[in-house]
């Protein structure tokens, strides 16, 4: 193994230890390195690590283009700990200017759509599992990943509880489940058991041969499901998301607080732990501005106002 191999084993590991997934990072990384060295240079330099990161040539999009240099400008940083050779290339020698995509909020009809969808689906099972997982999403504003990611293990219908383990930045958490997401979670085990009676995988969630489900598969389906279900982008930022679930459970969550009349402020803290965010800040970015929430948000401001004068 060479040098700077041993350097992209170090860097990825020191990077995990520190609640970093990098998936792509061990391949991308290992690619930049065979480049490197197929030019019979052992120093990462700007030249390189920018001819690299534009292999994939105009036919790619200039995120991943900018993803790419991001990548290998992370490593030369810290390669440039042990070669003070090494070049660390200028953040915006391909810049990309990312546009936030404005959350798609989902009504109670939209939910319903999804899931009605979502049963027509073939066979009993796959139906079964794609309703349950929308449903799921709906109710908890969990990641996609984390759900996929759970095993029969991970739902306690005793406690009526869900554990998530091993998630972003290393996270782990238990979400307290309302008594009939509880039931919907025991009719769906009781059915994939029924029809699935020798998994290959230990996940509470499994496709029609019996393995955990995958990401890209799930979007694929999901997409497909938003195209039935007849919902329709509201604007070129504003598309049906899987991801935007979440988006929605935090709204309606904050909305349902200011409705009631409690401290959101110090509510708050509630919901990003519920989320699994490190930081309330966090939080922020789930929470969007619809027209009720901005009303109620401003008439509690202008009350708080009026006691302080």
């Amino acid at each position: 193994m060479s040098a700077l191999q041993e350097a992209v084993d170090d860097y990825v590991a020191v990077r995990r230890s520190l609640g970093f997934k990098l998936k792509d990072y061990p391949w991308l990384l290992g690619d930049l390195v065979a480049y490197v060295e197929a030019t019979g240079a052992s120093t990462l330099t700007s030249e390189l690590a920018v001819s690299w990161a534009l292999r994939p040539g105009k036919q790619a999009h200039p995120s991943y283009l900018s993803k790419r240099l991001s990548v290998a400008r992370g490593f030369a940083r810290h390669l440039q700990a042990f070669d003070p050779a090494t070049e660390v290339p200028p953040a915006d020698l391909l810049p990309w200017q990312q546009s936030r995509a404005i959350p798609f909020l989902y009504s109670e009809d939209d939910i319903a759509a999804l899931m009605a969808a979502a049963g027509v689906l073939a066979p009993r099972l796959r139906a079964a599992t794609y309703q349950t997982l929308i449903g799921l999403l709906k109710v908890t504003g969990a990641r996609i990943s984390e759900l996929i990611g759970l095993d029969a293990g991970d739902v306690d219908f005793d406690d009526g509880v869900l554990v998530i383990t091993y998630s972003k930045f290393n996270k782990s958490r238990e979400l307290p489940l309302h008594p009939s997401t509880v039931r919907a979670l025991q009719d769906y085990a009781k059915l994939r058991d029924e029809l699935c009676g020798e998994p290959k995988s230990a996940s509470f969630f499994v496709s029609t041969l019996g393995t955990r489900l995958v990401y890209v598969t799930v979007q694929q389906v999901f997409s497909r499901l938003v195209r039935a279900a007849g919902l329709r982008a509201r604007s070129a930022s504003c598309r049906p998301r899987i991801h935007d679930a979440r988006h929605t459970f935090a709204s309606t969550t904050i909305l349902g607080w200011y409705r009631s009349g409690v401290d959101v402020e110090a509510q708050l803290p509630l919901l990003s732990t519920y989320l699994g965010h490190t930081n309330p800040a966090h939080t922020f970015w789930y929470l969007s501005a619809t027209p009720e929430l901005l009303s109620l948000a401003a008439e509690r401001r202008q009350r708080a106002a009026g006691r302080q004068q």
